[in-house]
């Protein structure tokens, strides 16, 4: 499976991505192995994901969801 992820890091900022491996993905980040602007603001929490068949689905997905206002990231998020 591959996955469409945001992470919410310790002070608030809010990171997506898409992976492959969900947990794998998240331990790395909370261990500073992430992408380098997340290495100073752990620890991080899954906050929303989705679940893609392909690779390029869910790449696609990300793109989306970059694309999004923080509003609309925490909306998607259930959040608001």
């Amino acid at each position: 499976m591959n996955y469409t992820y945001i992470l919410r890091c310790a002070d608030d900022t809010l990171y997506c991505g898409w992976t492959n491996h969900l947990e794998k993905r998240l331990i790395a980040h909370n261990q500073g192995k992430g992408a380098k602007y997340t290495k100073a603001r752990r620890p991080v929490v899954l906050a929303y994901w989705e679940e893609y068949s392909t690779k390029e689905e869910a790449m696609r997905r990300e793109a989306a969801i970059k694309k999004l206002s923080r509003k609309d990231k925490l909306k998607l998020m259930g959040e608001i």
